[in-house]
């Protein structure tokens, strides 16, 4: 009866009328006018009944509900962050009573079953920050201090705080290097990566090292000393374009963003509870009247926010 309204405020609504149904059952067989033997007898029927629905129905949608509701206790993740389970990397959208819905860097949505999460290790990306880092394979011609310290100006070029450079593997043929740094902005992640690659290229390819496998042949005869740099081109200054964390994860950031903004209204509606105890008079009317108001921008908000998220 409300598919507008989504799957994280279904949730509790769903549960509730769970209980109420059984209640309401039992409710009925009490209040049967029939004997006392007679009503046993049927509180039994339906104890029966209900068992065999859940012997009966698939096991895993009872595991599912179970999971769903171990995952509002526990609290792994919340709408907006991103997850990384399993092979499946995404931004949760909705948590619901069986499933929990995802949406991918294509801007896919995927539907996992409450009990794939429960039995899988789910990566959280912390909202306070996340490390990136991108690795690459050089030759043993090339002193590693100089890598270390191209390497660095990349991911400080780039944004990132605190980057470091390891030496992961000594390899028969070339060393593999790799660059980390902090990310604060972690909505900005897929672009990150992107950018983390880019510099990398550029500083390489500026402080003179090329970046080829070991093993490179070409048939063309070439001169002695060529290098295979490409030409740095000048770039035209232009209009910065859409993101792609904007268009990959639109789903992700308004489920995001609805429940921030219900969480301010809820904060500031009990601000202004707790000012209206103390308040009389005119200030006591006024602090009613913007309770009202911020009650019904509340409702405005999920309202629009149950038509946005229900659109695929």
């Amino acid at each position: 009866r409300h598919e507008g309204m989504g799957n994280e405020r279904l949730f509790p609504r769903q549960l509730i009328m769970l209980g109420l149904s059984f209640a309401g059952l039992l409710a009925i067989a009490l209040a049967l006018p029939i004997s006392e033997s007679s009503r046993n007898q049927v509180i039994g029927i339906l104890g029966l009944v209900v068992s065999g629905i859940f012997a009966f129905s698939s096991s895993t949608l009872f595991t599912n509900l179970m999971s769903g509701i171990m995952l509002r206790v526990t609290k792994p993740f919340q709408i907006g962050d991103f997850i990384s389970i399993e092979g499946y990397f995404g931004r949760v959208v909705e948590r619901g009573l069986l499933d929990t819905e995802i949406q991918t860097e294509s801007r896919e949505l995927v539907a996992l079953p409450n009990i794939y999460m429960i039995t899988h290790p789910v990566s959280v990306t912390r909202s306070s920050g996340t490390v990136i880092s991108t690795s690459l394979s050089l030759g043993y011609d090339i002193h590693h201090s100089t890598v270390d310290t191209l390497l660095l100006e990349a991911a400080s070029h780039c944004g990132l705080d605190d980057p470091f450079v390891q030496v992961i593997e000594l390899g028969d043929y070339s060393i593999t290097y790799k660059v980390s740094g902090m990310l604060t902005d972690v909505k900005s992640l897929l672009t990150a990566r992107s950018n983390l690659c880019r510099h990398v290229l550029d500083r390489l390819h500026d402080g003179g090292i090329e970046i080829v496998s070991p093993s490179f042949m070409n048939q063309r005869k070439l001169a002695d000393g060529l290098q295979f740099i490409p030409v740095r081109a000048v770039q035209q200054e232009s209009e910065p374009a859409s993101s792609v964390e904007a268009v990959a994860f639109d789903k992700a950031e308004q489920a995001e963003q609805i429940e921030k903004d219900k969480q301010a209204l809820i904060d500031r509606i009990e601000e202004v509870k707790t000012d209206l105890k103390e308040a009389s008079g005119t200030q006591k009317k006024r602090s009613k009247e913007a309770i009202v108001d911020y009650r019904e921008q509340l409702k405005s908000i999920e309202g629009q926010g149950a038509d946005s998220l229900s659109e695929k």
